[in-house]
């Protein structure tokens, strides 16, 4: 009768020993799960332009990250080894293309793993007219509001791909996201409109802006077509002071990102005024006034508007 006793309280022991075992692994296990699901795709992007993208298609499925900040050059931008750690712990990376970000060979073959979606595929490509570049395309193809929107048809497809499981998600977001880019698209071009015949030409030190002066029927001029070291030199300076005087421009512009002294000299040399900074290669800080892609070409619009119109 003892050793049938011992037996049952032995027994008794080790069950309540297991069931302690298992409750104390069960919140582990479902901590795990949860974590799990929680897990935001980790979104690379080359500029803040596409982050921001990026960032309206994920919604709070993705952590959408921009590698340069914003101000900063992209043309010419040299990656970091920071850079190329944060490069390491992406899931997905999104880039321009059309010989923008020549920069990124030396980082995707430090992710050979990685995926990377060229969002600029499938875009109706503009191409350079003059100097070395001549012949290539533009890049800068997220200007037009009607590019725009492949941009966030690729990015959407390379989201589903990485999520299948959030792909009704994805796509409503994409979706709400093109009807804004829409909007923005018929604001500007009842805005642009607007200008009067005798004054639609836009002169920028950067000729980036060709496919929104193609979308809203301006004449483009610049003093150089891409951004590099030998930009501004006396020979494109002194064509866009010609081509200023010679169409009684009233005002010039210059981008965010370039230092406008040169474009000053044709302020000096034609009368014309320095109608404002205009954004294009990056998006300005929170507080600044294009923070976002749709901000950025209100903003664009308004500023060229404005330096024309009251010049």
């Amino acid at each position: 009768m003892k050793n049938y006793l011992s037996l049952l309280l032995v027994v008794f022991i080790l069950g309540a020993l297991a069931y302690i075992g298992v409750q104390n692994r069960l919140p582990q296990e479902a901590a795990v799960i949860s974590a799990t699901q929680n897990d935001k795709i980790v979104a690379l992007s080359t500029f803040t332009i596409i982050a921001d993208m990026v960032g309206e298609v994920g919604g709070d499925k993705v952590e959408s990250i921009s590698l340069t900040k914003p101000g900063a050059e992209i043309h010419g931008y040299q990656p970091t080894p920071d850079d190329l750690v944060q490069a390491s712990k992406a899931d997905i990376m999104f880039e321009n293309g059309m010989n923008l970000e020549v920069w990124t060979e030396k980082l995707r073959a430090s992710i050979p793993d990685v995926p990377v979606t060229r969002v600029s595929e499938g875009v109706t490509v503009q191409y350079i007219a003059e100097d070395a570049y001549a012949g290539k395309p533009n890049p800068h193809a997220w200007m037009s509001p009607e590019q725009g929107l492949i941009y966030v048809e690729n990015i959407r497809k390379a989201l589903v791909a990485q999520a299948p499981q959030h792909e009704a998600y994805f796509n409503a977001r994409a979706e709400a996201y093109a009807n804004e880019i829409r909007s923005v698209d018929e604001q500007l071009e009842d805005a642009l409109g607007k200008l009067p015949e005798n004054n639609r030409v836009l002169v920028t030190c950067e000729g980036a802006f060709t496919y929104l002066a193609t979308d809203y029927g301006l004449t483009e001029e610049y003093l150089w077509a891409i951004n590099s070291e030998s930009q501004g030199s006396p020979q494109q300076v002194a064509k866009i002071i010609e081509v200023v005087k010679e169409k009684q421009i009233p005002a010039v512009f210059c981008e965010s990102t370039v230092e406008p002294r040169i474009q000053q000299e044709v302020v000096a040399a034609t009368g014309a005024r320095l109608g404002g900074t205009l954004f294009v290669d990056s998006l300005s800080d929170e507080a600044g006034p294009a923070s976002t892609y749709l901000e950025l070409l209100k903003h664009t619009a308004n500023t060229i508007i404005t330096g024309l119109i009251q010049s």
